[in-house]
């Protein structure tokens, strides 16, 4: 029996893109454990082919999932995807990349591409845009320490020198002036720190080993972690959600948030030791001050990778809620912290084995 809580039918098209992504692939698996059949999957041609096939074979007991391989840079790939789409999850991203117009081409004149070839449709009853807590500047909180959905985000976004950042503020601005423009109702889901088996990479918000050595920066700090599979359900309910989510923007953490000095502990003793040197916060702020300052004195010939904007988002101490997506979505994290955690790090030892 179909929920009169949902926007959208059992059967109705549902277009993800990103599909073989960390969290993609997660987000169609929990489409169609809530028994959607008709799930279409927009993935890049030249993505690994075994993630492919292992989309395709997700469908079944008559669920049709379709694998739809384009560019979300050529505007006729994304008319024919988004054609019958009742819900759009937009979950693909630009990678990696540290070049600000590679950034911007594959987050922001992508999404663009996709919102134009939507703006027309009849059938779309939500777009759903994944953005990331990278887009806050944790400055000038109304709360001081706690970052919830209210708190502003990055207004020079350029100026912390990370193309990831400058990326995902252009993509929610996009969004926010396409769907007002069009009519387009959408929802913004930002997630904290996505990890689970995987992605076996230790968040910067705990430390970096740039230097030789692993930096510890996050001393008590609590980290945003969120599990895959919990965030994945987030972004399914907040596409799902018949009433009172349209325009609205959710945060997706945890409950029982570790420090980072206590996550830090958990690794080295759970899959690999290694040695750290912890900078208190005041050493680490005076860092990034100063290198952002000498970039500046040496007119660009150190990138200011380092500066007081990144150092107050990412290292700053911080609080996060839960409470919106919690009171407005139902949402309750399913897989507990500690759980969570044990099958994280067996899928880093198993890592950590075959390098060794």
């Amino acid at each position: 029996m179909e929920s009169d809580k949902y926007i959208v039918g059992h059967d109705d098209i549902l277009l993800v893109t990103g599909a073989t992504g960390f969290i993609g692939t997660k987000v169609v698996e929990n489409l169609l454990e809530q028994g959607f059949r008709r799930i279409r999957c927009f993935v890049r041609a030249s993505s690994d082919p075994s993630k492919v096939e292992a989309l395709r074979a997700m469908g079944h007991d008559g669920a049709q999932v379709e694998v739809f391989q384009g560019n979300l840079l050529m505007r006729e790939d994304c008319r024919v995807a988004v054609r019958g789409a009742s819900i759009i999850f937009h979950l693909a991203v630009g990678g990696g990349s540290r070049s600000f117009p590679d950034a911007f081409m594959n987050s922001v004149v992508t999404t663009r591409n996709l919102l134009e070839a939507v703006a027309s449709s009849k059938s779309l009853k939500r777009f759903v845009n994944i953005s990331s807590f990278a887009v806050y500047s944790n400055r000038e909180k109304s709360r001081r320490r706690l970052l919830d959905e209210t708190c502003p985000v990055e207004k020079e976004a350029a100026l912390r020198s990370d193309a990831y950042c400058f990326a995902k503020v252009g993509q929610d601005e996009i969004v926010k002036e396409y769907c007002e423009k069009f009519g387009i109702p959408f929802v913004m889901v930002r997630p904290g720190y996505v990890y689970g088996p995987g992605h076996d990479a230790i968040t910067s918000r705990v430390g970096i080993d740039t230097f030789g050595i692993f930096l510890h920066l996050g001393g008590s700090n609590s980290v945003p972690f969120t599990y895959v599979d919990n965030c994945a359900e987030a972004i399914v309910l907040a596409g799902l959600q018949k009433d009172g989510v349209d325009g609205e923007v959710f945060n997706v953490v945890d409950d029982d948030l570790p420090s980072s000095r206590q996550f830090l502990r958990l690794y080295k003793k759970n899959v690999t030791h290694f040695s750290s040197l912890y900078l208190p916060h005041f050493v680490s702020y005076t860092l990034c001050f100063l290198w952002e300052k000498y970039s500046v004195w040496s007119n660009g010939q150190l990138e200011p990778t380092f500066n007081r904007r990144k150092w107050h988002a990412v290292w700053k101490k911080t609080y996060y809620s839960n409470e919106k997506l919690k009171t407005r979505l139902g949402w309750t994290p399913k897989v507990p912290t500690a759980e969570g955690f044990r099958r994280y790090f067996a899928a880093c030892r198993t890592v950590e084995e075959r390098h060794a």
